[in-house]
């Protein structure tokens, strides 16, 4: 049986993405999670993800800031508390709408094998060697 976890976003390890992205992970296989894997990624001013697509489902909740949201070809406009719902090998990403302000969101799938598939290139990794290279 696991143990229960309380997660300091401030304390924990961040990973820098890339293209001013940085990534907190908060419920891990490394904390004994073993269906869900979450965290926080936040987006420097116009800051954005490359298209791409997971092997299960994912939900996005944005906690701070505005976003542009393009799903399956078709964006969106989201705001704070906003939550999208994506079924797995749906293209979609993620980019800050902002010139001058931050964006963060909440990001959740539901498999702790979790993958990303890049559109352009069609490269797959998992989600959890994406988050290896942590930084303080």
């Amino acid at each position: 049986m696991s143990t229960p976890a309380i997660l300091r976003p401030s304390e924990l390890p961040v990973t820098e993405r890339g293209g001013g992205a940085r990534t907190v992970r908060l419920v891990t296989a490394d904390i004994g999670s073993q269906r869900l894997l979450n965290g926080i990624t936040r987006f420097g001013p116009g800051a954005s993800i490359p298209l791409h697509s997971h092997n299960c489902e994912e939900s996005v909740i944005i906690l701070e800031g505005d976003a542009v949201f393009e799903i399956d070809g078709v964006t969106h406009e989201l705001t704070r508390h906003d939550t999208t719902w994506i079924p797995p090998d749906v293209p979609h990403r993620f980019r800050n709408a902002s010139d001058s302000a931050p964006l963060a969101i909440f990001w959740t799938y539901a498999d702790i094998a979790a993958t990303r598939t890049i559109a352009a290139t069609g490269e797959t990794r998992s989600i959890a060697s994406e988050h290896a290279r942590e930084k303080s």
